[in-house]
């Protein structure tokens, strides 16, 4: 598996790491900030699901009118560990 770790912009969390199999399903998903609880659950929805398929679902949400939100970040960072892998 390889780790990756990504910057998000324009959100309270400051960090996701997570790392990609080789069949590129995420794994280890963690957020550093942000919203704890619900940051935790994203990580235990994702763990194990299609990296490709967990981007376009969570593509464009918006967190309090902010044009984004830790899920669109994750998305972002997912897409960018995909063009890297």
């Amino acid at each position: 598996m390889k780790e990756y770790s990504y910057t998000p912009h324009g959100v309270c969390a400051i960090n996701i790491k997570f790392e990609l199999d080789d069949e590129k399903k995420i794994h280890n998903l963690a957020f550093t900030n942000g919203c704890n609880g619900n940051l935790k659950a994203i990580g235990k929805l994702c763990e194990g699901k299609d990296a490709a398929e967990i981007s376009e679902i969570l593509e464009g949400n918006d967190c309090k009118g902010r044009g984004t939100s830790c899920a669109d970040q994750l998305s972002k960072a997912l897409k960018e560990a995909l063009t890297t892998a």
